[in-house]
């Protein structure tokens, strides 16, 4: 991946922050020039970027796994890693509806979320308590189950990745969290060994493809 395709997947919010971040016209130019664009990743490589952007001795390794874990497949690693993170909470529900609802909702996704052999789901219960309501509340919004619970899952992903990644794999954890704008992140609780599952069932699917 180029230096000008990856400046392009970052989300702008990442320039921000600060009095003398570029705006979005000084931005695009800036990223139409060879000069602009080293400015861009120096700004990037000084914050958020710090592992992603340094000098490496195997750049094709970094570029192989920008180009592996595009948006498409970062964002279904991290739907399924916020659905069975709420595990807890999904087995939790056993009311006729409001399970015809999940498996509409996640499809497949709730099939995991019951696997034990990836997870107990063993949590403590102010995680328990915090998984519920917020399950609780996406049931009860009007409109598409979906619509409500997906942004939900989603963020408890990013942080489960983010938690995760940012011991084993660094520069996945950079290149994950660039693409999408800053945001407080929930605690993540899932153990090593499921996301560990998880992460490897999506890679291996990134690689066959």
């Amino acid at each position: 991946m180029s230096l000008q395709r990856l400046l392009a997947e970052v989300d702008p919010a990442w320039y921000g922050g600060h009095a003398d971040a570029p705006d979005a016209t000084l931005r695009a130019r800036a990223a139409g020039s060879a000069l602009g664009r080293r400015l861009l990743a120096r700004t990037l490589a000084t914050g958020p970027a710090s592992r992603l952007l340094a000098p490496s001795p195997d750049p094709a390794a970094t570029r192989a796994l920008m180009r592996r874990w595009n948006r498409r497949r970062l964002d279904a690693l991290h739907r399924d890693l916020g659905t069975l993170a709420y595990a807890p909470a999904i087995r939790a529900e056993i009311g006729r509806e409001p399970v015809r609802r999940l498996k509409a909702a996640l499809g497949n996704g709730y099939l995991l979320a019951l696997d034990r052999s990836v997870w107990d789901g063993k949590v403590d219960s102010a995680v328990q308590t915090r998984l519920a309501a917020n399950l609780t509340d996406a049931l009860h919004r009007s409109g598409e189950l979906e619509a409500a619970l997906g942004p939900v899952l989603d963020l408890q992903g990013r942080a489960e990745l983010q938690t995760w990644a940012g011991q084993r794999d660094p520069v996945l954890a950079e290149w994950a969290r660039l693409l999408d704008p800053p945001a407080a992140l929930p605690p993540a609780h899932l153990p090593e060994k499921p996301v560990l599952v998880v992460h490897t069932h999506h890679q291996s699917r990134a690689v066959a493809a």
